[in-house]
């Protein structure tokens, strides 16, 4: 599927998405036509999924993520449905995972403080429908957060 190219180019790529074919042309090797041609057929098999702005939610306010594990009332067929398309309107939740076993999903959800969270946690958190148990752990620090693959 892949090349020792292609992967050279994705490794380049993954670090400076913001560099023109030109650019990473040269970083990698390629001429500059092969290398816009290889990253359109990346894109179109759906290798690369996106260029997007990564924006620090610290600097704009934001000094409270707490993840919440939850756990679902699975009685209603339809509880997974409905509890993520309401989740997803919470613009604090920034985030949204499934899993199996114990815990149905974790929401990662950021806030300016602790009593803005305790609104969010009240007024919108709880509020989710299908809700059968939740246990909040706060986050202190990252030790690592990092999208690069070992290619």
């Amino acid at each position: 599927m892949l090349d020792d190219i292609d992967r050279r180019l994705l490794r380049q790529y993954q670090h400076a998405p913001h560099l023109g074919p030109a650019e990473l042309a040269e970083r990698t090797g390629l001429t500059p036509a092969t290398c816009a041609r290889r990253l359109d057929r990346l894109r179109g098999n759906g290798i690369i999924r996106a260029n997007r702005a990564v924006i620090d939610w610290r600097a704009l306010g934001y000094e409270v993520e707490v993840s919440l594990r939850v756990s679902l009332d699975k009685t209603h067929p339809r509880a997974f449905d409905e509890f993520a398309a309401e989740a997803r309107n919470v613009p604090e939740v920034i985030e949204i995972q499934t899993f199996l076993g114990r815990v149905d999903l974790r929401l990662s959800v950021i806030a300016r403080d602790m009593a803005h969270y305790q609104q969010l946690y009240r007024s919108a958190i709880l509020t989710l429908p299908h809700i059968a148990d939740i246990e909040a752990l706060m986050h202190v620090a990252r030790i690592k957060s990092d999208d690069g693959l070992p290619l």
